[in-house]
């Protein structure tokens, strides 16, 4: 699998860091950038946009995002997807002001018919 195999729409489905019961679910859109690292936009619960941008090497996809939260606060942390193909992305994450004692989770499905991405 090369970097360029993972560029397109995912569907994902998540928890948060400090409650494994409150769920999210969103899409993940992935591009490459002029040097060949990954760009990435998360739109989650219709509502919050996420971006970040990061790497990927023997399978692994590392991406440091940030979005704007409560009170106009950027807050900023990092996911890990392991790439058990092109299609599926298996992740967990963390944000610099989660609880550290616990990590959010993150699977996400490559989207491939245009309606999934209105329901």
């Amino acid at each position: 699998m090369t970097i360029k195999d993972l560029v397109g729409t995912f569907s994902v489905i998540g928890s948060n860091q400090d409650d494994e019961e409150n769920s999210y679910k969103g899409f993940l859109y992935l591009s490459l950038d002029n040097n060949y690292r990954i760009v990435a936009k998360w739109t989650i619960n219709d509502s919050q946009e996420q971006f970040g941008n990061g790497f990927f090497k023997n399978n692994i996809l590392v991406i440091n995002f940030n979005y704007l939260g409560l009170e106009n606060t950027i807050y900023k942390g990092t996911v890990v997807y392991k790439c058990l193909s092109k299609d599926i992305l298996e992740g967990f994450w963390s944000e610099e002001f989660g609880d550290p004692k616990f990590l959010g989770t993150e699977n996400c499905f490559r989207v491939t018919d245009s309606k999934n991405l209105l329901n």
